[in-house]
């Protein structure tokens, strides 16, 4: 009988999550039945957007249940499989992270492209990291070449994607990041400036200096004092895509809000939250371009690895200590 390891959400945080709200957990897995494939995961992904799923709270998702596995996006292969359209062999993308296996019925699966790619891309550059980014500057707003483009932690999965999709786009792009080696990393994603947001003094008089003639796009990862700076030196008609505001997701009590908020009427600036999964859809075209890219060399895929099902909470956890330099991903 095959077994899974599994990561189960045993208590709801309050704050930081810690190890307590967490726990191992071995299962043995059914039997195979018709039309069933037994998946081997070989990567899962960890994201900021899990932790507000760990509250009890209405959101464009559910949220975990306790005592039982959490789901993340994770590439696998089918070992033993009932089912043709899978073949003992076939790499796959699912939902069904944080386990080392698990069951399908097919309906959850997507084969891998033949494509000569690592497979952890499509966790990433590839998949809906990618798509984020992408989505958020040529869906959600349309980027123009004489624009000037703020990113918070533009060294994370999304944001160092978004700087690279930006200069592109031949837009001057500034990065807003939180150590000296993470600098390094985004300069060498050809920034035109870095702010280390954990060493100046004023992060608005910081951002003026290095665009002194404003900013037209704020990519929106962080919320707080990152957006409160953006709207400062935010041009008239500039626009907003939120993907983001990790700066909050920790927070025990609801926070009070920027106090320059009124620059969003004043400037008439264009604000837009969005949620990757609206730009399925887009999948194919996004497929197309990024695979270009990365084929020409002109996108780089960033990665933080920890390696196994035990250090997966790790993994998660680092997402809000900084630990992570683009994608932070297990590898099972």
């Amino acid at each position: 009988m095959a077994t899974s390891q599994q990561i189960h959400l045993v208590s709801r945080p309050t704050g930081m999550p810690t190890h307590n709200n967490f726990k191992q957990v071995e299962i043995t897995l059914p039997e195979l039945q018709d039309g069933e494939v037994l998946i081997k995961n070989t990567w899962m992904s960890v994201d900021p957007y899990m932790r507000p799923r760990m509250i009890d709270r209405e959101s464009y998702i559910e949220p975990f249940k306790l005592n039982d596995v959490m789901d993340a996006g994770a590439i696998g292969e089918v070992i033993e499989s009932r089912n043709n359209q899978f073949p003992v062999g076939s790499k796959v993308t699912h939902l069904s992270g944080w386990r080392t296996a698990h069951i399908s019925d097919g309906s959850d699966l997507t084969l891998l492209p033949d494509v000569p790619l690592p497979d952890q891309l499509f966790l990433s550059t590839m998949g809906m990291t990618g798509l984020t980014a992408w989505a958020g500057l040529t869906k959600v707003i349309t980027l123009k070449e004489t624009d000037t483009v703020f990113v918070s932690a533009a060294s994370g999965a999304v944001g160092s994607v978004v700087c690279q999709i930006a200069k592109l786009k031949g837009c001057k792009v500034i990065a807003s990041v939180g150590s000296d080696e993470k600098a390094r990393m985004v300069k060498d994603l050809g920034v035109d400036a870095v702010i280390n947001y954990k060493t100046v003094e004023n992060l608005t008089q910081a951002l003026q200096q290095a665009a002194p003639q404003g900013i037209d796009v704020y990519f929106e990862n962080v919320g707080g004092d990152h957006l409160e700076a953006a709207l400062n030196v935010m041009n008239d008609y500039g626009r907003i895509p939120v993907c983001g505001m990790i700066s909050g997701y920790n927070n025990d009590t609801a926070q009070p809000g920027p106090n320059n908020l009124f620059f969003i009427n004043s400037k008439k600036l264009t604000v837009q939250g969005f949620i990757v999964i609206d730009y399925f859809d887009q999948f194919p075209e996004f497929i197309e371009q990024m695979g270009a890219w990365l084929s020409e060399g002109k996108v780089k895929s960033e990665e933080t690895v920890y390696e196994g099902i035990e250090n997966a909470v790790n993994a998660f956890l680092g997402l809000f200590e900084g630990k992570n330099k683009g994608k932070m991903l297990v590898k099972l």
